[in-house]
């Protein structure tokens, strides 16, 4: 039924719909379930230990013979200077005081990097069928000994400029992240919270900037946002949010409660929880660092210092709750049952535009006379 199968041989599934690595919120069960259904489960890695990586791995294999992908951010070592820690501390000092939390953090510990050689080892020892990136693409060695062992690449572009740069490096696959995508933007560098492009612009520009299949991301919650995808050239979608109401989902109960009641309104873009930029709920906390903005440290560090009003809030003003613009289009289903549904509604667009197409060239067709019976 899809009208692109470029990503489909690629990873070897049956359906071009890749579940998002949501670090906590996609399980094992979860990425299971999409991966038997036919589409390709992910899991986010990203500060998983070795022992932790293996379990969820031993996991995956012993739910689903089917392909699973493993989730990495590729980001330096955090550096944060002295000057900025300070002035970090004294923003956030009035909301220590209005929680009782008492003297912000006066050190960071060291983070980072995130994909090192350590890691490297550890997925080439753990053999995942596909692996995606975050942020960028690792080094050329790493990328050379992944592609050795026949390891798929995949990795997030928020620009085309990105997804030229994960071209050259090696991607097999590019994923255009649009500004809709709920948590945080793989763009590859910090950017400001307001830099973004839409998935309807990003999609097509990228497909052709590159030849690799193009995946979209970013507002995508039924089969209408897939169809669209096609649409635009994209040879798959990757939905997050979407799946964040399965059953199978880490998601939180307060989470689960305001995707229920989830508008196109309710998220913002912000930096002011870890970092980088990442959409998440629309909060008080959220709109008053955007509001008086000042340099944070570095990701993920930023977190040892917002971490603690999150644990502290009672009112939900400090909660980081992460997900897309269309949230409002969520289904509560068990994750087989979501794919079920999201293909059948794809193949139902996909059915229609068809038929509709068919009609039009009858209808251009010259008519012919009748034969003279004589």
């Amino acid at each position: 039924m899809w009208p692109n199968r470029r990503l489909c041989e690629l990873l070897k599934i049956e359906h071009p719909i890749i579940q998002a690595p949501m670090a906590g919120s996609a399980t094992p069960e979860l990425a299971a379930a999409v991966s038997n259904a036919g589409g390709l489960g992910s899991l986010g890695c990203a500060s998983m230990l070795p022992d932790g990586l293996r379990y969820v791995a031993r996991q995956m294999r012993a739910s689903t013979e089917r392909p699973f992908n493993l989730n990495f951010f590729v980001c330096p070592q955090a550096s944060t200077s002295d000057a900025v820690l300070a002035r970090a501390i004294e923003r956030l000092r009035p909301y220590y005081e209005e929680l009782a939390l008492g003297e912000p953090p006066a050190r960071l510990p060291p983070m980072g990097p995130g994909f090192d050689d350590a890691r490297l080892d550890l997925v080439l020892e753990i053999q995942p069928p596909v692996v995606s990136f975050h942020f960028g693409m690792p080094d050329a060695a790493a990328v050379g000994r992944l592609k050795q062992a026949g390891i798929v690449i995949l990795s997030t572009a928020t620009n085309v400029a990105e997804a030229r740069k994960l071209a050259d490096s090696g991607a097999d696959a590019v994923i255009a992240q649009g500004w809709e995508a709920g948590g945080h933007r793989g763009s590859h560098a910090p950017n400001s919270s307001g830099d973004g492009v839409g998935t309807m612009a990003l999609v097509p520009q990228v497909v052709d900037a590159v030849k690799l299949p193009v995946i979209a991301a970013g507002g995508i919650a039924d089969g209408r946002g897939i169809a669209a995808a096609f649409a635009l050239g994209a040879s798959g979608v990757q939905i997050g949010t979407g799946f964040l109401s399965c059953d199978e989902a880490g998601t939180d109960g307060p989470r689960r409660a305001l995707i229920r009641s989830a508008t196109d309104m309710d998220t913002i873009v912000t930096d002011a929880f870890s970092g980088r930029a990442a959409r998440a709920k629309r909060t008080r906390y959220a709109l008053e660092m955007e509001e008086n903005r000042t340099r944070l440290p570095d990701f993920p560090q930023m977190f040892v210092l917002s971490a603690p009003l999150g644990n502290a809030d009672t009112k939900g003003d400090f909660a980081f709750h992460l997900y897309g613009q269309a949230a409002a289009l969520n289904r509560e289903l068990p994750a087989g049952q979501l794919m079920r549904t999201l293909v059948a509604e794809a193949r139902g667009i996909f059915d229609t535009l068809s038929a509709r197409r068919r009609d039009e060239v009858r209808s251009c067709e010259p008519h012919k006379k009748p034969e003279d019976p004589r």
